[in-house]
């Protein structure tokens, strides 16, 4: 099974062909938005990090932001500084340059400010986009896909239909030697020994239990109820009454197969298959996190809706809630609504997500896409100092 995407100098493949820029900190968000601002395939990252950081809090930062940019989706690369922040442009510009692809980096300090900066920056990156417009799709093997998995908003259906039919669209791309992320281990809280059996190793499924047990030990550590943070209100009130009960329905996003590997937030798979990624529940810190480890597309389920997308990779929208689908159909991509009516099996709304996932990775654009929805959000593990 083949898709058509785009071949990088370095051999990975991207399903988009995206120019990015990168405000190292936020003092240059502001250029770096504008410098994107109508010019069609240039995207920027709404980072709000990269100064006072110390530790592993600047180096997740760092990270994340270094993956973004060796992302197979992006082309080329401008990263955007300040000057002066203790995250410079071009520590972050040189990480990426060994990802084969051409790489640049600016300082509004150096470059006499934030107009002189835009026009240079709106200059390089028109060099960029014409490099980018001259490479053609080209057929690429499943087995190079790594598929981000993601719910949010999830109501009763969602453990019922949409989780269970992305399940089955997992097994289908594993068992083509492709790689499928799941994420979100405060949701796995109260199935994480399910998930723990399936692992390849018994140290594989010690580190699930291990990593639960973390959060779990965090949690208490605060003094408070985490009810109304997860499960959400909007949790609750679609039917979901405990966070064990939203897990027994996230972790069936994951399908069938063995468990391959457990990853840190925003590290890259060395495996193939069913992988874990350590984040936290929130929607945009997750889906930032598996692509700054290299997905090149997420399948999102929800049961009450949500307009999440990404800058530089696809988000497909799935919903098993009728009632989402007809509210929101600019947003959603897919309704798998006909399981809970009894009109369509899970492995035959697993085959029309696999399907999807086909036509997106080869062009196809999703409702996000449509609309620009890009959101970016570093998972933050550090005080600012």
């Amino acid at each position: 099974m083949n898709f058509q995407g785009y071949r990088r100098a370095i051999g990975k493949a991207g399903v988009r062909n995206h120019v990015l820029v990168i405000p190292s900190v936020v003092c240059s968000q502001g250029a770096a938005e504008a410098i994107t601002r109508n010019l069609k395939g240039a995207v920027y990252l709404a980072n709000v990090f990269g100064c006072a950081q110390v530790g592993e809090d600047r180096e997740q930062t760092k990270r994340t932001l270094v993956g973004f940019g060796t992302n197979p989706n992006v082309f080329a690369v401008l990263v955007v500084g300040n000057g002066c922040e203790n995250l410079p442009a071009k520590e972050i510009a040189e990480a990426i340059v060994p990802s084969g692809k051409r790489v640049e980096f600016i300082e509004i300090q150096e470059v006499g400010g934030t107009k002189k900066t835009i026009a240079k920056g709106r200059k390089i990156v028109k060099d960029m986009l014409a490099g980018a417009a001259a490479l053609q799709r080209e057929p690429i093997s499943l087995s190079e896909l790594i598929m981000a998995t993601e719910c949010g908003g999830s109501d009763y259906t969602s453990g019922l239909a949409s989780n269970p039919a992305l399940g089955a669209a997992s097994d289908l791309v594993v068992e083509g030697g492709g790689t499928v992320i799941l994420s979100e281990t405060t949701e796995l809280i109260g199935a994480e020994h399910l998930l723990a059996k399936r692992a390849k190793t018994p140290q594989i499924g010690k580190q699930v239990l291990d990593l639960i047990a973390w959060w779990e030990k965090e949690a208490i550590a605060t003094g408070q109820d985490i009810r109304g943070a997860n499960p959400a209100p909007g949790n609750i009130a679609g039917g979901i009454t405990t966070i064990e009960e939203k897990s027994l329905g996230c972790i069936y996003k994951g399908g069938t197969t063995t468990l391959e590997e457990v990853v840190k937030y925003a590290f890259p798979p060395t495996r193939k298959g069913l992988i874990l990624m350590d984040t936290p529940g929130h929607d945009i810190d997750q889906l930032t996190g598996m692509m700054a480890g290299g997905a090149q597309l997420a399948v999102f389920t929800t049961g009450r809706g949500t307009p999440t997308g990404s800058p530089i990779a696809p988000v497909i929208k799935i919903t098993g809630n009728a009632e989402t689908y007809r509210k929101m159909k600019d947003n959603m991509d897919l309704d798998v609504s006909q399981i809970i009516k009894g009109k369509e099996t899970v492995k035959e709304a697993g085959k029309r997500i696999f399907e999807e996932v086909i036509a997106v990775a080869s062009g196809k654009l999703t409702k996000a896409e449509k609309l620009g929805q890009r959101d970016f959000c570093i998972f933050k593990i550090g005080l600012n100092f």
